[in-house]
C-alpha cells in the first residue's frame, strides 16, 4: 500500500515537472509533449526504485516549481510599459474541475480612460501557505471603465483545500 502512495506522489510530481517545462517554453530540444513524456517516464522509473527515488523526484519538482515561478515573474517583467495594478484584480472562489485541477475566476476592472490588457500571476497554496502551483493569466482588451473575466487553472491536480492569490497584476 505504501508503494502505491510513493508511485502516486511520483506521478503527481512528474506532472509538476512537465508543467514547468511547458510554462518555461521548453527551451531545450523537443516538443512539449516529448518533454512531458520524458518527465513521466522518469517519474515512473524513479517511483519503481522506492522512496529515495521519490525524494529525489520531490526535490526536482520543487526546483521545477521554483523555475516556473521565476519564469512567470520574468514574463511579467518583460511587459513593455506595464504598471503595477494589483488593486484592479479580484479572485473568486477556488473550485475543482472534473480533471482534479483547481480553477479560480479572475476579474480585472479597468479604471483608466483607455482600453488596457492585464497579466495576472495567480499562486495556488495549500492550507499551510505552501506554494502548490503558479498560473499566469492574460486578460486582453478590457475597455475603459469596464471589467472582464478570465479563469486561472492549475497545471496539475491539486487536492485538499487550496487558496488562490493574485500576487502580481500588470496593466499594459
Amino acid at each position: 500500500m505504501a508503494r502505491h502512495g510513493i508511485r502516486d506522489t511520483a506521478w503527481g510530481l512528474a506532472v509538476v515537472i512537465a508543467a514547468a517545462f511547458v510554462l518555461s517554453g521548453c527551451s531545450g530540444k523537443g516538443s512539449p509533449s516529448t518533454t512531458a513524456s520524458k518527465a513521466a517516464s522518469a517519474a515512473e522509473s524513479l517511483a519503481s526504485q522506492g522512496s529515495s527515488a521519490a525524494a529525489s523526484l520531490a526535490s526536482e519538482a520543487s526546483s521545477a516549481l521554483a523555475s516556473a515561478t521565476s519564469e512567470a515573474a520574468h514574463k511579467l517583467d518583460e511587459i513593455k510599459g506595464g504598471v503595477n495594478a494589483k488593486g484592479d484584480a479580484r479572485l473568486g472562489t477556488v473550485s475543482t474541475e472534473a480533471d482534479g485541477r483547481k480553477s479560480v475566476q479572475v476579474t480585472v476592472s479597468n479604471s483608466t480612460s483607455q482600453s488596457r490588457s492585464y497579466a495576472v500571476q495567480v499562486d495556488f497554496r495549500d492550507h499551510s501557505g505552501k506554494l502548490l502551483d503558479v498560473a499566469l493569466v492574460t486578460v486582453d482588451d478590457v475597455a475603459a471603465g469596464a471589467s472582464k473575466n478570465a479563469t486561472a487553472l492549475s497545471h496539475r491536480k491539486l487536492s485538499g483545500v487550496v487558496a488562490a492569490d493574485a500576487v502580481r497584476v500588470v496593466r499594459y
